[in-house]
């Protein structure tokens, strides 16, 4: 199933109508659409995704063979396949006189059956590849490996033309899968934008058929697939574990982290540096923070809502669950703390509304940025930052919301956040009992109708 996508496959093909040889390095992490976005885009150009397994070198450049004389229709490649990588990249520069494109998907693959592959390739670049009207695609779910390539360090520094990540998808570009409103963002909040996850969900199943038929079931692929690609890319899991569980229970403070996990504070900061290159862990500043980087005030989340769900829900719960008590888990332990578990992703939400309306001009003033705000004992939701205008927004995953009550509030911690310029106000909330005036108010209705307008 396509979902979302359309930007990056623009994109691609933009590059690809240029008059030059492209070289993309496209990464990711895994199940987040890599290999259905350049299948997408081949159908549109002359190439090939030669997909790399686990297996040794040999294998590698026969099944490349196969796969190359099908699509050149080269009889001659058929009986000799390839022995040498040289030979792989020569055939490949004779073969771009017109544009081509060729995805080596799960690159890191090749490079684990032969390290010195990115110096090779370096070699043929410069000599030839540069020369021709090749589209080369590197692919790869091997996050750290993937931006090592691009690093100084690396043989092929600085020959790249272009590199994209391919993030999960936002709440936009999944909302066709998931339904009504509400149930949207309650799945989005559990499955997040992974289209392979996605595409798990039945919009046509209530919430929790889908929560316990697919996620909470041990002999289905979600149940384990956390683990899965944990274990793919971290040398030792275990501690890894210990941090994410302890950050989606809510400690976001690394003196926390340390308290909960027992883990020595060097060893969290070192894997929470992973967690973050692996883009699996996000660390966040109060919006109005000068130099993020340097700030004191930083704290931790998980990125992946996905992973968020599934260590606060699913992996301290799998004794019962694989003793067959999930409507346990359903009921005692996933039912009183939903509402308080989407709260965070519906903020998130909120901010991809104001984004829209931003663009669309429909706010007071442009934005320059937007994000969470907080200090000792106050918190705002959202604060969007323009030239000479603010906005303070409260979001509230919750019905019948007095919105007049919440203003009122909003401007005593308003007054306390210190931004110079004009205030405005802004209540997003599932459903309003009563407004206030001169304030922007949103409800699910107003936010359904604006993201299908997009």
């Amino acid at each position: 199933m396509w979902l979302g996508r359309e930007q990056e496959l623009k994109t691609l093909k933009q590059i690809a109508s240029s008059d030059r040889a492209e070289f993309l390095l496209l990464y990711g992490r895994r199940r987040v659409g890599k290999s259905e976005l350049i299948d997408r885009f081949i159908k549109s150009q002359f190439g090939v995704r030669l997909l790399a397994r686990e297996e040794s070198e040999a294998l590698q450049l026969k099944q490349f063979s196969e796969v190359l004389a099908d699509h050149f229709q080269d009889g001659l490649l058929k009986t000799n396949p390839f022995t040498k990588w040289d030979a792989f990249f020569s055939y490949l520069a004779d073969k771009s006189k017109e544009r081509v494109v060729i995805a080596l998907d799960e690159f890191p693959y090749l490079v684990e059956a032969n390290h010195s592959l990115p110096s090779l390739l370096q070699y043929h670049w410069d000599q030839k590849l540069r020369k021709t009207n090749i589209f080369l695609i590197l692919c790869g779910s091997s996050i750290a490996m993937m931006e090592s390539l691009m690093g100084s360090k690396s043989p092929l520094y600085g020959r790249r033309t272009t590199q994209a990540l391919l993030k999960p998808l936002q709440f936009a570009d999944a909302l066709p899968q998931l339904g009504p409103m509400r149930h949207a963002v309650e799945a989005y909040s559990v499955f997040g934008g992974t289209p392979a996850y996605l595409v798990e969900y039945d919009r046509h199943k209530d919430f929790r058929h889908n929560i316990r038929g697919k996620i909470m079931s041990p002999e289905r692929a979600l149940y384990r697939d956390v683990e899965f690609v944990l274990r793919q890319e971290v040398r030792e899991p275990r501690s890894y574990f210990s941090i994410l569980e302890s950050i989606a229970k809510g400690n976001t403070k690394i003196g926390h982290i340390i308290n909960d996990t027992g883990l020595d504070k060097g060893v969290v900061a070192k894997y929470l540096g992973v967690l973050i290159d692996l883009h699996l862990v996000q660390r966040e500043v109060p919006v109005t923070e000068k130099s993020p980087g340097k700030s004191r005030r930083g704290i931790y989340r998980l990125s992946d809502h996905f992973f968020r769900f599934w260590f606060r829900f699913v992996y301290p719960h799998m004794q019962a669950i694989e003793q067959g008590r999930q409507d346990w888990v359903m009921d005692q332990v996933l039912r009183p703390r939903l509402d308080e578990f989407v709260g965070p992703i519906f903020e998130q939400v909120a901010r991809e509304v104001l984004q829209i309306l931003d663009r669309a001009g429909r706010l007071p003033f442009r934005l320059i940025k937007i994000g969470r705000w907080w200090d000792k004992d106050a918190e705002i939701d959202l604060i969007g930052i323009g030239e000479n205008d603010n906005l303070f927004c409260e979001v509230k995953w919750s019905d019948n919301v007095d919105a007049s009550d919440l203003i009122h509030k909003l401007q005593e911690k308003a007054a306390g956040v210190g931004l110079p310029g004009k205030s405005h106000f802004c209540v997003v909330a599932r459903s309003f009992k009563k407004e206030s005036a001169g304030a922007l108010h949103l409800d699910l209705k107003k936010i359904e109708k604006l993201f299908l307008k997009v």
